[in-house]
Order: C-alpha cells, then sequence, then structure tokens
C-alpha cells in the first residue's frame, strides 16, 4: 500500500531508510502539523523539517554519536554566518532533502532572502554562482552596493568600494514562516527603491511586514517555533528543545506534564547550554504549569510557563532572574498567591 504525507511519497524514501528508522518515528514522520522529508546526504540518513531543522539519524549497527537522533538547526559559523552541523552545512542538507541532489559541481544553495541562517525549504534553491549573481535581485543589488558595478565585483571581487555588506551576519537568524515571507519581500523593496527605513543598514526591520498598519505597536512575545514537536515558544530568544513535553494531548496533559518534570533535571536545552528544574506546580484547574529553571546564565534563574493553545503545548518566558528569591516570588504571584518572603535585587532591576 502506497502511503502518503503531505510533503512526500514514502516509496521514494523507503530503500534506503527502512533498516534505519525506528517504527515509533514512523508515526512522527507523518504528522501533518510537522512535515518532515528523508534524505540520504554524504553517507548520512537524516529527517528534514521545513523549519530548517534537522535529525541525524544513527547508523545501523554503530555506536551512537553524540550528535546522533537530536534535533538542531546547527551551530552558528561566524566566519561565514551559515548554520553547519559537524562538518556539514545544513542548509545543503535541508535543499537536498527538498530540492534533490546538487545537480553539478557548479550549482551552489542560494538563500533567496540572503539570511544565510533561514534555511526553510522554500528560501533554498539550487543555482549556479553566475545565476545567484544575475537572477537574484537582492544579491545583485547588494553587489552594486558595495562595488558600484557588477563590472567591478567581477574584476576584482576582493576590492569592495563601499565597506563590508557581505560580512554583516549579525541581523541573520533562524525565523518563522511569516518572517520569512516578510523579509524577502522587505528586502525586494530595498533592492528595488534602494531605500532601507531608520535604524541602521539592515535590522529588525527585515522581519517585520513593513506595509501593514501597526499604529506603532510592535507585538511583542511572538511565538516561534521550537525543536521539540508539539511545542512552540512565546517570549523565548533562542529556539529550544523540551525533552519532557508530551508527544499527544489528553485531557490531562498539563498535570502530566508536570508529573515528568524531576527537579534537578533538564527542562529546557539549546545550542548555548540547558537549564534544569528548580521547582514546578500547575495551577488549581491543571491549564497551566509553571516552571522555576537554573542554568549557567548571568541571571541564573528563569520562570517558564506552559499552556496549551491551538493543540500546542506554549513554552512562555516569563523572565530571568538574578536570585532565586526573586523567581520564586514571580512564581507565586503568578499562582495567584501572596508574597511574604523578602525583597531581592531583582526587584530593582
Amino acid at each position: 500500500m502506497l502511503i502518503t504525507c503531505p510533503t512526500f511519497l514514502i516509496r521514494d524514501v523507503v530503500p534506503n531508510f527502512r533498516a534505519k528508522l525506528l517504527l515509533k518515528d514512523l508515526y512522527n514522520l507523518f504528522d501533518i502539523n510537522e512535515p518532515e522529508k528523508i534524505c540520504e546526504y554524504r553517507g548520512e540518513t537524516y529527517r528534514v523539517r521545513e523549519n530548517g531543522s534537522i535529525f541525524r539519524l544513527q547508523r545501523r549497527n554503530k555506536r551512537k554519536r553524540p550528535l546522533d537522533e537530536k534535533w538542531t538547526f546547527g551551530t552558528p559559523d561566524k566566519q561565514y554566518g551559515y548554520w553547519n552541523f559537524a562538518s556539514e552545512k545544513v542548509h545543503r542538507i535541508v535543499a537536498t532533502a527538498y530540492h534533490g541532489k546538487q545537480p553539478s559541481e557548479k550549482h551552489v544553495v542560494d538563500h533567496i532572502d540572503t539570511n544565510r541562517k533561514n534555511n526553510r525549504p522554500d528560501n533554498l534553491r539550487w543555482i549556479t554562482r553566475l545565476e545567484n549573481i544575475l537572477l537574484n535581485q537582492i544579491t545583485l543589488s547588494r553587489i552594486i552596493f558595495m562595488y558600484g558595478s557588477v563590472d567591478n565585483f567581477l574584476a576584482d571581487p576582493s576590492n569592495p568600494t563601499n565597506g563590508e555588506l557581505e560580512q554583516n551576519f549579525e541581523w541573520m537568524r533562524t525565523v518563522t514562516k511569516e518572517e520569512s515571507d516578510n523579509t524577502r519581500k522587505n528586502l525586494e523593496k530595498w533592492a528595488k527603491e534602494g531605500k532601507i527605513p531608520k535604524g541602521g543598514q539592515l535590522g529588525e526591520w527585515i522581519f517585520k511586514n513593513l506595509n501593514k498598519k501597526t499604529d506603532n505597536y510592535v507585538e511583542e512575545n511572538p511565538l516561534t517555533d521550537s525543536l521539540t514537536y508539539n511545542a512552540i515558544q512565546k517570549n523565548w530568544k533562542t529556539q529550544s528543545e523540551f525533552p519532557n513535553c508530551p508527544t499527544s494531548l489528553t485531557d490531562d496533559s498539563i498535570k502530566a506534564y508536570k508529573e515528568k518534570l524531576v527537579i534537578g533535571s533538564v527542562f529546557s536545552k539549546n545550542q548555548y547550554g540547558e537549564s534544569t528544574i528548580e521547582n514546578a506546580e500547575t495551577s488549581k484547574n491543571d491549564k497551566e504549569l509553571l516552571v522555576i529553571t537554573t542554568s549557567d546564565n548571568v541571571k541564573q534563574f528563569a520562570l517558564a510557563k506552559v499552556y496549551i493553545e491551538n493543540e500546542k503545548f506554549i513554552h512562555e518566558s516569563l523572565g530571568s532572574f538574578f536570585t532565586l528569591i526573586g523567581a520564586q516570588k514571580q512564581f507565586y504571584l503568578a499562582q495567584g498567591l501572596g508574597w511574604t518572603g523578602k525583597d531581592s535585587i531583582d526587584d530593582y532591576c
């Protein structure tokens, strides 16, 4: 029987990964809320999601490696601005999964919006280096901005006449689908008009919908993807993994989540480190879960709230704190309880 899912046909990949993929993973593979593809890249098998994250499968009859069986966006390459995974470029793995193998040695992966950390499949395409210059109007405009003309660039690519725009990676980051769409529209608008909104050459304006009337209101606490199936982040700066998050919803999902949390165990983790559980409690109606965590950050303690919205577990950051007392105070107040403890430095920061 031919089994289909929203992004690919199982018949296209079964011969290559049947022996490598556990049966339980097949059910996650076909979840319509988290489309994935399987690809073979340089002797390794990967699961790849539409948000640009990857998951390397353990090799059959081989010892599990530290980076196996973990969802990740990769580690940042400070020199070139890309996401790396081991010795590979993540964008090449994603492009292979969604757009096929590299057509020829002359082809490279083009980040259409020029954001090298946006590895969403619709932002990637195989293209030759010359086509990348001539067909991508954003890249073309940036070259003209830097060199004055394409001829000057081709004559001496190492000698820009207007700064080092290509080396500015600070604005680049992973993005939501909406941010990805807005990034491309805003950069295409800049490419046509040559006008950049006030606030810097490249900045957060890239990701916003500049055509939307906001009345000077900028949404706080935006929702973003996490690295965990069924988990969404709110007011969370870095895409993270929540290892104890339930994989399915029940009437007692929040209560079940709380029961899985053990003091001292990991609550969340990302490329910069992990946070461990200091305390956790559910609300009286078991609709919300509050968790105090500790980490190696300057503000060592943090408070998170977990609840369900649109059949997803929303993980909302309620702030970070220098002291445990500061976190405990907000922990109590968030439960609607009175606080009779001492003040801390967090009350004045």
